[in-house]
């Protein structure tokens, strides 16, 4: 049965993206480092496991905020699989020719015909605001935090403004990448 992951690459002060981030500055100042483990490539080992497993999914969930600023990754995040965009504003018009792109606001939509469209495999959840509404909402599955050996010091937290109360996880997996990257994997519970 497909589950909703979230992969979100962190520092170890809780940030995912450093200060000062714009269209043109995405992972803001200092935010690539977060990234490194797995771009340009994962190399071997750990890593390219974990770099497998998440472009194995069947469908993309995405913040406005995260599909905009990566160039809506071209039109295809990976292997032809939809994209749906969670946005309060319609789809900008550079994204008309791209049939896999799906805009809409309705959270519970969204993952309802990302997990009917991945089938079996499960769906790849990127995004702050985009795991937030999920997990407010009780439709994230999984948690798998890469863990950057960083401190950025300030920047976008990852759970700043959850606006739950105490969300209990059970650790299903603890990897230890290459380059001092830990990969955790939480179940939500």
């Amino acid at each position: 049965m497909s589950s909703t992951v979230l992969y979100m690459s962190m520092s170890l002060d809780g940030f995912i993206a450093g200060p000062n981030e714009s269209p043109d500055n995405g992972l803001g100042d200092g935010g690539y480092r977060l990234h490194t483990w797995v771009l340009p490539d994962p190399g071997e080992g750990v890593n390219r496991q974990v770099h497998d497993e998440f472009m194995a999914t069947g469908a993309v969930i995405a913040g406005r905020g995260t599909f905009e600023p990566a160039g809506g990754w071209g039109g295809d995040h990976h292997g032809g699989v939809p994209i749906y965009v969670l946005s309060r504003h319609p789809a900008p018009d550079w994204t008309a020719d791209w049939p896999l792109v799906h805009y809409g606001n309705d959270p519970d939509a969204a993952f309802a015909e990302a997990k009917k469209a991945a089938g079996d495999a499960n769906v790849l959840v990127h995004g702050a605001a985009t795991a937030q509404r999920a997990l407010a909402a009780g439709l994230l599955d999984e948690l798998e935090i890469h863990l950057i050996p960083v401190l950025l010091g300030s920047g976008r937290r990852l759970f700043e403004n959850l606006g739950i109360g105490q969300r209990q996880l059970e650790r299903i997996r603890v990897l230890h990448g290459e380059d001092g990257v830990t990969h955790l994997r939480f179940r939500v519970r």
